[in-house]
C-alpha cells in the first residue's frame, strides 16, 4: 500500500483505528501492537488523510454552467446570478447541499466549509438545512453564517431583496453558535461567521462580527482580494486597500481565513503571515473567472496557513477536492516552477494546510491521536496504466473518485458509492429544481 500521511510518518503498513481515532501508524513489516477485531485490505490502494475543503457555496450547484455567465468575470457574474439565487427555497437548498456534499465525499473529502450568505424571505434557516444534510451524510462541516448588509441602494453590489439588517444577522449568528457549534477534538459541526465581502457588507457589520467572533471564540471568514475590481471598490468606498481595511475592522488575526487572497503585495503577504491569517486557495474558480493567481507558496512561507477550496459550483462547476489539488499543483507551478511545487505540497494544502485554515489540529494528517478521517484511491484504471509513482499518479494522472472514504472510523464511501444514497433520484430532482430556479419568472 502507498500512503501520504501529511507528516514524517510512514503508513505503508496501514493504520490501527480505535473508537474513531488513529491508534497506531504502521510502516511496512511490523505487526500492530494492539489487537484488531476487523481488518480491511487496502493493499491495492493509495491512502491519504481525508481531504478538507475550506471554501464552498453549496447552493450554487443549482446554477452550474449557466449560459449567461459562462464567460464573464466576477462582478457581472454576480449581478446576473443574484436575482436567480434570490428565488431559492429550503428544498432547493437541501437538494443543492446534498449534491455538493455527495460530490465532495466521493472525491475523498471528509470535512467541508460552506459560506452561505443568502437569506431571502423563507430561507431564514438556511444553515439549519445544511446541518441536517451534513449529519445525514456523516461528514464534518464548518458552516459559516454569511451575511450581506450593503445593497445597491447604498453603493453595494447585491440587490436590496437579498440583504439583511445587521441586528438580524448578529442575532441569528448567536442562535446558530448556541445551537450547533461543537468544540474540541472530533467536532462534527462547527459554526463560523462570514460577512460575504467588502462590497456587500458595511464596515460596521465587519467590525461587530469580529467582536462577536472573539467573544464567542469562533472563526471568521470572508472573500478578500479576489479581483482588482474589489481592490478599486475598497479604495473608493473605504479609502483603504483590502488588507488595510481588514486590519481596520479587526480581522487581521489568526482567527480569520480568507477566500481567494489573490491580489496581495509583498508587504501585505508579510503582514498576513505575521498575523497567522489563513488563505483558502481556489485555483479552478480563479481561472474560470479570470481573477488571477494566488501566491500560495509565498503566503505559506510567510506564515499563513494555506488550504484549498473548490469554491462555488457556479464558478468551478464541480465539487471535487482531489481534482482541486491537481489544479493547485499546476497553477502554482506556473508561478514558481515545477521543482518548487511537488505533488506532496499540493496534497499538504488539501489536508494539513486546510485543517489549519479551519483552526483544527485533530484532522488533516494520519497520526496517532488524530481522527480516523481518510480516503483510499485505486490506481488501476486505464488513465493510470503505465504510472510508476502511485502517490504522484493521484494528481498527475487525474484521480477523480475515491474507492473508500472513512470519517471518524466509519466508512462513508464503499466501493466508490455512498451507502443509502440514491444518486439517480437525487440527480433527477436536483436537475428539475435547477431548471425551475433558472427559468421561473
Amino acid at each position: 500500500m502507498s500512503a501520504f500521511t501529511a507528516n514524517e510518518l510512514d503508513a505503508s503498513g496501514g493504520l490501527v483505528i480505535h473508537d474513531g481515532v488513529i491508534a497506531e501508524v504502521l510502516a511496512a513489516g511490523p505487526e500492530p501492537s494492539i489487537p484488531c477485531d476487523e481488518v480491511s485490505d487496502a493493499s491495492r490502494h493509495v491512502m491519504i488523510p481525508g481531504l478538507v475543503n475550506t471554501h464552498h457555496h453549496f447552493y450554487q450547484t443549482l446554477t452550474r454552467a449557466w449560459a449567461p455567465v459562462v464567460s464573464t468575470e466576477l462582478f457581472p457574474w454576480l449581478v446576473n446570478l443574484y436575482p436567480v439565487w434570490a428565488r431559492l427555497t429550503p428544498r432547493d437548498l437541501e437538494l443543492a447541499t446534498t449534491v455538493a456534499l455527495a460530490e465532495l465525499l466521493l472525491s475523498g473529502c471528509t470535512t467541508a466549509a460552506d459560506h452561505h450568505y443568502l437569506f431571502p424571505d423563507g430561507l431564514e434557516e438556511a444553515i439549519d438545512v445544511e446541518v441536517s444534510v451534513m449529519r445525514s451524510l456523516g461528514m464534518r462541516g464548518m458552516l459559516t453564517r454569511g451575511s450581506m448588509s450593503l445593497g445597491e441602494d447604498d453603493g453595494g453590489l447585491p440587490p436590496q431583496r437579498v440583504v439583511q439588517d445587521p441586528e438580524a444577522i448578529l442575532e441569528d449568528s448567536n442562535r446558530l453558535i448556541d445551537r450547533y457549534h461543537e468544540r474540541g477534538d472530533g467536532a462534527e459541526i462547527t459554526i463560523g461567521l462570514a460577512p460575504c465581502s467588502p462590497f456587500s457588507v458595511t464596515r460596521s457589520l465587519m467590525a461587530e462580527t469580529a467582536a462577536l467572533a472573539a467573544s464567542r471564540d469562533v472563526r471568521l471568514h470572508t472573500h478578500l482580494a479576489e479581483t482588482l475590481d474589489e481592490e478599486e471598490f475598497c479604495l473608493q468606498i473605504f479609502g483603504l486597500r483590502p488588507v488595510d481595511y481588514l486590519e481596520d475592522v479587526g480581522w487581521l488575526t489568526d482567527r480569520t481565513w480568507l477566500a481567494h487572497g489573490i491580489h496581495f503585495s509583498d508587504e501585505e503577504i508579510t503582514r498576513l503571515g505575521a498575523a497567522g491569517t489563513a488563505v483558502a486557495h481556489c485555483p479552478t474558480s480563479n481561472m474560470r473567472l479570470a481573477s488571477g493567481m494566488a501566491r500560495a507558496v509565498e503566503l505559506e512561507a510567510a506564515g499563513s496557513p494555506v488550504g484549498l477550496g473548490v469554491d462555488g459550483s457556479a464558478s468551478n462547476d464541480a465539487s471535487n477536492m482531489i481534482l482541486e489539488a491537481r489544479q493547485a499543483l499546476y497553477l502554482q507551478r506556473l508561478r514558481c516552477g515545477a521543482a518548487a511545487v511537488m505533488p506532496e505540497m499540493a496534497l499538504g494544502w488539501a489536508t494539513r494546510g486546510s485543517a489549519r485554515a479551519l483552526g483544527r489540529s485533530d484532522i488533516g494528517e494520519l497520526r496517532p491521536g488524530l481522527q480516523a478521517d481518510l480516503a483510499l484511491f485505486t490506481v488501476d484504471a486505464l488513465r493510470f496504466s503505465g504510472s510508476h509513482d502511485p502517490l504522484a499518479a493521484l494528481l498527475l494522472c487525474g484521480a477523480d473518485r475515491a474507492d473508500r472514504v472513512m470519517v471518524g472510523g466509519r466508512w462513508r464511501v464503499v466501493d466508490g458509492a455512498i451507502p443509502g444514497l440514491d444518486l439517480e433520484a437525487l440527480v433527477a430532482e436536483h436537475g428539475a429544481a435547477a431548471r425551475r430556479l433558472v427559468f421561473s419568472s
